[in-house]
């Protein structure tokens, strides 16, 4: 079934308002680089999530998860088959010291809801720009935190298109990892627990990182946050700083000047300029340091 005649088949799970068509997967991703996705989707409940994964195994039709696009670097050959774009699931409920959120919301926004009820413990997330899904995904963390040390379970649908909980321990969480990327499961929501605390110290914790994050990363370029993962024993900024890299560039992509851990956009790149210049630090880092620095950004997409 080619994508056209697909299309058809999900107009009897959304309305026309919910589906695009060749959609540059530019708009949706912060790198603002990457070519169509055949169809994207804006699912505005969990049982349209479900019907749509059901609708693409059915008929044999790849599909991707994507949540606010922080994290992803979409190749210029663009995306077969169906992107399942989940922003639209962002509601926040706080009850006594827990906070509910679903897989849409912003960090930044559970962040503000836990300050503005005096919870501590999601300090770390205020500057992370994805979505709960996301985290929970690849176990999202900054400043000394972690979605693992907050975590009280993720509502998911499995391999099998079942509703399931995970508790903290079942997710497996690790450095940028968890049971949710191994198995394919899509998170629906998550369940934070968090400490009371005071107001004045948790929005001074708040402000003092956003303050870090504008002073020391490139938020004035699109990017997709840390490339690299960090290479134990090893910081990934000073390794590329040290193989003399930072600036280094190819077309409209750069190693950022003000963070050597990122590479940029820096007006007009493809995601082949930036899959160039990755594979570049790549190789430099190998030769001068023997360290392998693998990729934190997920790359998705046909060239």
């Amino acid at each position: 079934m080619n994508y056209k005649e697909f299309y058809n088949v999900l107009l009897n799970v959304y309305g026309k308002e919910q589906i695009e068509l060749n959609s540059p997967m530019s708009k949706h991703i912060y790198f603002k680089v990457g070519g169509p996705a055949d169809i994207l989707v804006n699912p505005r409940n969990v049982e349209q999530i479900k019907r749509t994964i059901d609708l693409c195994k059915e008929n044999n039709v790849p599909y991707l998860i994507l949540g606010n696009g922080s994290n992803m670097l979409v190749k210029d050959g663009g995306i077969r088959g169906v992107v399942i774009k989940l922003c639209s699931l962002d509601n926040i409920v706080v009850k006594n010291n827990e906070i509910k959120a679903q897989c849409g919301a912003l960090l930044a926004d559970v962040s503000k809801k836990a300050l503005e009820n005096n919870l501590t413990g999601f300090e770390f997330a205020c500057g992370i720009p994805g979505t709960v899904g996301g985290a929970v995904f690849m176990n999202a963390g900054a400043y000394d935190g972690a979605i693992s040390y907050v975590i009280k379970e993720a509502e998911v649908i499995d391999d099998k298109g079942n509703i399931i909980n995970i508790g903290c321990d079942e997710l497996e969480l690790g450095y940028r990892t968890s049971i949710v990327m191994k198995k394919g499961y899509v998170v629906v929501s998550a369940t934070f627990t968090l400490e009371k605390g005071e107001h004045q110290k948790i929005e001074d914790r708040v402000n003092d990182l956003t303050k870090r994050r504008e002073e020391k990363q490139p938020l004035e370029y699109p990017s997709a946050g840390s490339t690299f993962k960090r290479p134990e024993g090893h910081f990934t900024g000073k390794l590329i700083q040290e193989a003399g890299l930072k600036g280094f560039c190819i077309g409209g992509a750069a190693v950022s000047k003000k963070h050597s851990g990122f590479v940029i956009n820096k007006g007009g790149a493809t995601a082949k300029d930036v899959l160039d210049v990755i594979k570049h630090v790549q190789d430099t880092v190998r030769e001068k340091f023997n360290v392998e620095l693998q990729t934190e950004v997920r790359i998705v997409g046909e060239d």
